[in-house]
């Protein structure tokens, strides 16, 4: 296992939560209360308030059967997981761009979650949400509920 260390400075306390390489999650003394929001190659879970919000925008556009939730919360060792098999499968230039590090995910959070439109197989890492259709009414109503698309296309 390829463990990846960063030298952290930049850490950030209060209501406002933003993670990425520049600010890294701070260890939780507890993990966070979760809730079930579906199944893709398992339980896929979202911080317990972050989840009601995501089924009832779901529910308020009819997409619970059209949208898949792909990932949600991941602990620290699934996420040096995730680093470690795309860098051994992908190479580390896709790695970098696609994956984060350990410690500077969202998902590690529970408030992050990776959808995918429920049309044939679904790409784990990069998953199929088009900007018409279902996925486009759940994208103009998400922002009501509290989401932001964090990824664009591109």
């Amino acid at each position: 296992m390829n463990t990846v260390t960063l030298p952290y400075s930049k850490v950030y306390e209060g209501p406002l939560l933003l993670v990425n390489r520049d600010h890294p999650l701070q260890p939780a003394a507890t993990k966070p209360k979760l809730l079930p929001v579906g199944q893709y190659e398992g339980p896929v879970q979202m911080e317990y308030t972050a989840a009601k919000l995501l089924l009832n925008c779901l529910g308020a556009v009819g997409a619970t059967a059209q949208v898949v939730t792909v990932s949600g919360w991941r602990s620290g060792g699934e996420q040096q997981q995730i680093w470690d098999d795309t860098l051994a499968q992908k190479g580390q230039a896709f790695t970098n761009q696609y994956v984060a590090l350990p410690g500077c995910s969202e998902h590690q959070s529970g408030l992050a979650i990776d959808l995918g439109h429920a049309a044939g197989t679904l790409d784990f890492i990069r998953p199929a949400f088009p900007y018409t259709g279902i996925c486009g009414a759940f994208r103009h109503k998400a922002i009501q509920y509290g989401f932001i698309e964090r990824y664009q296309k591109g």
